[in-house]
């Protein structure tokens, strides 16, 4: 194994292990729905407030995952290249 490879398959951890944390710090888009079942009230200022914050974790995760695919792209070239 080459150094390329290990810093390749050192940064897909990384990049697996960022999305699943992103993906599950996410809140689900369906809780406007129980939450007036439940009798959960809502304030016109509280309605906002996480809605920073889950575009942000949205946008981190469409970047990480765009940026996983080209890397399983590219990891694929370089064994392919290499061993081949």
């Amino acid at each position: 194994m080459n150094p390329i490879e290990l810093v390749m398959g050192i940064a897909l951890v990384a990049l697996a292990v960022f999305l699943v944390v992103a993906v599950l710090m996410q809140q689900g888009k369906d809780k406007k729905l129980s939450g007036s079942i439940a009798g959960g009230a809502d304030t016109y200022y509280g309605k906002g407030k996480g809605n920073r914050r889950d575009k942000l974790l949205f946008r981190l995760t469409l970047v990480g995952a765009v940026l996983f695919g080209v890397l399983v792209v590219a990891m694929y070239v370089v064994v392919f290249k290499l061993n081949g």
